[in-house]
C-alpha cells in the first residue's frame, strides 16, 4: 500500500513544549524533514498567542519556509480570527477542529462542541473563498482526559456535522493515546458506513505504546493516511497527561518492514531526529534514535551502541 504521512512536529510537537524553539529552528526542522521526501506538513497553528505561546510566530514560520514547491502546507485554523491571519499566507489546507467530548471542548476552546462547530462554518466559507482546502479534525476521538471513553456515535455525529459544511477529509485524533486496535477498527468502520465518501486520516499518540498496533489496524481497514511527529514529540496543553505522537522515524521503519511504500528516506529522518534532540536538549522518545533499523547492524554492534 502507498501510505501518506503528514508531519506535525512543528505544530502538535511544539505546542506543549517548554524548551524554547526559535522561529529559525522551526523552519530548519521543516526543511530537514522535507529532505527525506516528506511533502505534507501541518506547520503551525493560528490559535491565540496567549493560549499557545509556543506557536505565537505562526506567520513568521510560514513566510520563512525556504522552498514551498512540491509541499502541501497545512495549519490549524480554529476560528475566524485565526482564518483571517492565515488568509494572506497562501496555505494549501486549513485544519478546522472540534472536540468530540464536551469537557475537552471547554478546556481547549472555552466553548461547547456545538459552539465550536458553529464557529467553523465561516472559516470553511472563507477557505473556499481563498482557494484553500478545508480539512476537519476531531480531537478526543478515542478518549477524553476528563470524561474517559468517547462513544463512537458521538465522533461520527461530529464528523457528519463537518461534512455537512463541505469538509471532505476528517482527521481522527487520539489526543491522549487511549486508542486500541479494536476501537480503531470499530470507529473506522462506523465512519465508512456513515460517511463513505470521506477521506480518513488517523492521528495517534503513543502514551500507552499502542500507536503502531493501531496503525496496523488502520492499514488492515484500508486507511492510507497517518500523522506523526519527528522524535515522537507532542502533547496537548489542554489535555492533562497527553504525551507525544507516534514518531515519524518509528512509523516509517514499521511501514517499510511491513512492505508499504511511504516515499520517505528513513536515514534522513533519523538524522533529522538526532539534530532535533540537540535543539530540544534532551533524548526524544523515538526508538529509532536509540536503535538502528532492523537488518542494518549485528546484535553486537547494537549492544555497543546502546552502551555508548
Amino acid at each position: 500500500m502507498q501510505v501518506t504521512i503528514t508531519e506535525v512536529a512543528s505544530r502538535d510537537g511544539l505546542q506543549n513544549e517548554s524548551h524554547p524553539v526559535s522561529t529559525a529552528q522551526k523552519i530548519e526542522l521543516i526543511d530537514r524533514i522535507a529532505r527525506s521526501g516528506m511533502t505534507r506538513f501541518e506547520v503551525t497553528s493560528f490559535v491565540s498567542p496567549r493560549a499557545v505561546p509556543a506557536l505565537a510566530d505562526a506567520e513568521e514560520v510560514v513566510k520563512g519556509l525556504p522552498n514551498r514547491a512540491g509541499l502541501i502546507v497545512e495549519a490549524l485554523v480554529p476560528n475566524l480570527r485565526g482564518a483571517e491571519r492565515a488568509a494572506a499566507l497562501g496555505l494549501d489546507e486549513w485544519v478546522c477542529f472540534a472536540s468530540a467530548s464536551e469537557s475537552h471542548s471547554q478546556a481547549n476552546s472555552n466553548t461547547s462542541t456545538q459552539e465550536a462547530l458553529n464557529r467553523l462554518k465561516p472559516v470553511i466559507d472563507l477557505a473556499r473563498q481563498e482557494g484553500v482546502v478545508p480539512v476537519g479534525a476531531i480531537a478526543t476521538s478515542f478518549g477524553c482526559p476528563f470524561e474517559g471513553d468517547v462513544p463512537v456515535t458521538r465522533v461520527v455525529e461530529v464528523a457528519r456535522r463537518m461534512t455537512d459544511m463541505g469538509v471532505e477529509t476528517i482527521k481522527l485524533g487520539d489526543t491522549i493515546g487511549t486508542a486500541w486496535p479494536s476501537r480503531v477498527r470499530e470507529l473506522v468502520r462506523a465512519m465508512r458506513s456513515a460517511l463513505p465518501d470521506t477521506t480518513l486520516v488517523l492521528h495517534f499518540h503513543n502514551t500507552r505504546d499502542m500507536s503502531l498496533a493501531n496503525v496496523l489496524t488502520g492499514i488492515a481497514e484500508g486507511v492510507d493516511r497517518y500523522e506523526s511527529a519527528l522524535g515522537g514529540v507532542g502533547g496537548c496543553p489542554f489535555a492533562p497527561g497527553a504525551t507525544g505522537n507516534v514518531s515519524t522515524e518509528d512509523l516509517v521503519h514499521f511501514l517499510h518492514l511491513e512492505g508499504h511504500d511511504t516515499g520517505l528516506d528513513l536515514g534522513a529522518l533519523i538524522e533529522a531526529g538526532h539534530w532535533f534532540e540537540t535543539v530540544l536538549d534532551r533524548k526524544l522518545p523515538a526508538h529509532l534514535l536509540r536503535a538502528s533499523p532492523v537488518g542494518t547492524t549485528t546484535a553486537l554492534a547494537e549492544m555497543k551502541r546502546a552502551a555508548g
